[in-house]
């Protein structure tokens, strides 16, 4: 994976076109001088969480005995998984928590921008490649200011985009995810045969 795809994956992942109506429904209770502000922060604690988890993940793998193929193959099922309820949102099961008052870390930093699909994405670029870890960092740096510049201008988007645009836009965004994940299952499948038969 090259630098550009990590950071590619990595913004589509984090889904910020997704999250504007997240951001702007939790921040109607604050004061709209003081919300550029709140998402700046709560943008920096996310971005801290990703690159805390980004290097700290791969010590959690080797704890716990995770091999490269379940990883890529639990990675791919959950991106997949993601990536259809993108495409196929569902109220039931939407993200959206209601805030009182300011929100604080929860659910802006965590888990609208690092969510769980962000940390996955981490977790395999590291352990598949734990010598390129500048190279990931950078794509994590890439990723995270393009959703820094998309949620700073959610309001403005939305309104330029409209509620069915930004929709339409989750859904391709969500459909690419797909053909992403189903290729991460599959080079986990691959990768797993190929170590079955060496060991045989």
């Amino acid at each position: 994976m090259t630098l550009a795809s990590a950071a590619l994956l990595l913004f589509l992942v984090m889904d910020p076109l997704g999250n504007i109506p997240f951001f702007l429904a939790s921040l109607k209770q604050v004061d709209p001088k003081r919300q550029r502000f709140v998402i700046l922060r709560e943008l920096m604690i996310a971005y801290a969480v990703l690159v805390l988890f980004l290097f700290s993940g791969r010590f959690i793998l080797d704890l716990l005995q995770i091999s490269e193929p379940a990883l890529t193959i639990g990675g791919g099922f959950i991106l997949f998984l993601i990536a259809v309820r993108m495409v196929f949102p569902s109220v039931e099961k939407s993200l959206h928590e209601d805030v009182a008052g300011e929100p604080f870390i929860v659910p802006l930093a965590i888990p609208y921008v690092a969510g769980p699909s962000a940390l996955a994405t981490e977790l395999l670029l590291m352990s598949k490649e734990p010598a390129r870890w500048p190279e990931w960092l950078v794509a994590l740096s890439l990723a995270w200011l393009a959703c820094c510049v998309v949620l700073l201008l959610g309001s403005g988007l939305r309104h330029l985009l409209g509620p069915k645009g930004l929709i339409a836009m989750e859904r391709l965004m969500g459909m690419v995810l797909v053909t992403l994940a189903i290729q991460m299952f599959l080079t986990g499948v691959r990768t797993f045969w190929q170590e079955l038969r060496a060991g045989s």
